[in-house]
């Protein structure tokens, strides 16, 4: 094969990608990052292009901006909008198979115009978190659980969302965890959803239907968590498409249906040792070590501060209700759904820690990263968990922020944390959030108009 740009592109890209390219030409390229909401952001563009050029700017701005479009000005440099320096990143490089055309994405890295990475990008925020662990001779391994709904198009925001219309002519039903014939439903939209994981390589290690109408969780292998949070990033762009495809939605938000569980993204963590390889919440004889206890002691303590990260809007907070298969406190047990942490049964080898407190509306790259650093800390300062609980945690009170105000005050009241995640992209995150829910306070609810207009 003679020596071209096209040639010198394909010859760095992974074996997916070039398995789907084989005897076609790269029509397009979308190269990618994801905001501080998990959004794509970037720019599109021919494939002969991208091969000549090696790199691309942005504004910094698109970090700057809130999920309904706004800026957050105090926190822009003065609104110069410097640009970014994005250089791909080829090992992410996977087909968009939904597109009429061959189409490759490419997530690209995010440096400054000195070449440092930009510390308020969420992939870099998860990488400075991974590299606290290398530095320490760990390795931190996520096995991640994705919940979503499949809705029916809903085009008025005044209107309730409403589940799909299914194969038979009727709509989804709830209350049918793990049910197959309930999964069959919408089949043909599950069906494109395994077909495009397997165009671009991700690997699904299960889907089932939840307990919410219409709802799926999809789950992951466990990986390392820059990777994995990659593929979540893909998964979200691709479940959405499946559903078009279907004339269905399928939506993230965390709790999008009135009187439905909301959508969880479940973290399972374990940390292994870079040079044995070995777990090390696990002593040779299979027992649970004092790292094992210092880390779930570290999630306890920490979780607070990073909430803001876990449920990033109003709309998150509905999901912390009591029997609605999400967690309202911090206490931890052995194999108990009714607690934010969970030791699921496994063997010593396998042994982890489930954070249930992420909803799935979080960036998975922030969510990640959040969680990982609870335990990091609670590593470093040795911190002693609680009890384990072994009986039903939602008889007990509330130990989350009921609110994205009170969460975002703990995030600014923990500078150690701050200090994990960066003090630049906290900085940020916070006044992002902080615009986001003053304009949230502005809106005027259908509750306020029903029981307050002609009442107070």
């Amino acid at each position: 094969m003679s020596s071209s740009p096209v040639n010198d592109l394909i010859e760095k890209l992974p074996d997916i990608a070039q398995t789907y390219l084989h005897g076609r030409s790269i029509d397009e390229v979308e190269c990618i990052v994801a905001d501080l909401a998990g959004i794509a952001r970037g720019k599109a563009m021919p494939g002969q292009k991208f091969a000549r050029q090696p790199f691309f700017y942005l504004p910094n701005s698109i970090f700057f901006q809130t999920i309904t479009g706004d800026w957050a000005d105090e926190v822009a440099d003065g609104f110069t909008e410097p640009d970014m320096i994005l250089t791909p990143d080829y090992e992410t490089a996977t087909p968009a198979p939904w597109t009429a055309d061959t189409t490759l994405q490419v997530i690209h890295d995010i440096d400054d115009q000195k070449g440092n990475p930009v510390p308020y990008a969420p992939r870099n925020v998860l990488k400075r978190v991974v590299g606290l662990y290398n530095a320490r001779g760990l390795k931190p391994i996520v096995a991640p659980e994705m919940e979503f709904y499949l809705v029916a198009p809903n085009t008025d925001p005044a209107r309730e969302i409403e589940p799909p219309m299914g194969r038979s002519g009727r709509r989804a039903a709830a209350r049918q965890a793990y049910s197959m014939s309930a999964v069959d439903e919408y089949g043909r939209v599950i069906d494109d959803i395994y077909d495009f994981a397997e165009a671009m390589g991700l690997e699904i290690d299960g889907i089932l239907q939840e307990g919410g109408s219409g709802q799926i969780e999809l789950n992951l292998r466990h990986g390392d968590p820059v990777k994995l949070a990659d593929e979540m990033f893909f998964f979200k762009r691709m479940i959405r498409e499946a559903a078009l495809r279907h004339d269905t939605y399928a939506t993230f938000m965390a709790k999008p249906i009135e009187g439905e569980p909301g959508s969880a993204m479940h973290i399972h963590h374990s940390v292994v040792s870079l040079e044995t390889g070995e777990n090390i919440f696990s002593n040779p004889d299979g027992s649970e070590t004092p790292e094992f206890m210092h880390f779930i002691g570290g999630m306890q303590r920490n979780l607070p501060a990073v909430i803001a990260l876990l449920a990033p809007y109003v709309n998150s907070y509905r999901r912390y209700v009591p029997d609605f298969a999400a967690p309202i406190n911090l206490e931890w047990g052995r194999d108990n759904r009714t607690t934010g942490l969970r030791v699921p049964v496994s063997e010593p080898s396998a042994r982890r820690v489930e954070n249930r407190l992420p909803g799935m509306d979080c960036n998975p790259y922030l969510g990640i990263a959040a969680s990982l650093a609870c335990g990091l800390v609670g590593l470093l300062e040795k911190t002693e968990p609680s009890e384990p609980f072994a009986g039903d945690a939602y008889q007990l009170e509330s130990g989350v922020p009921r609110g994205l105000g009170d969460a975002l005050g703990l995030l600014e009241a923990n500078p150690t944390i701050q200090q994990v995640l960066g003090e630049e992209f906290c900085r940020v995150y916070t006044a992002v959030k902080e615009l986001e829910y003053n304009e949230f306070l502005h809106v005027i609810s259908p509750w306020e108009r029903e029981h307050l207009l002609l009442n107070v």
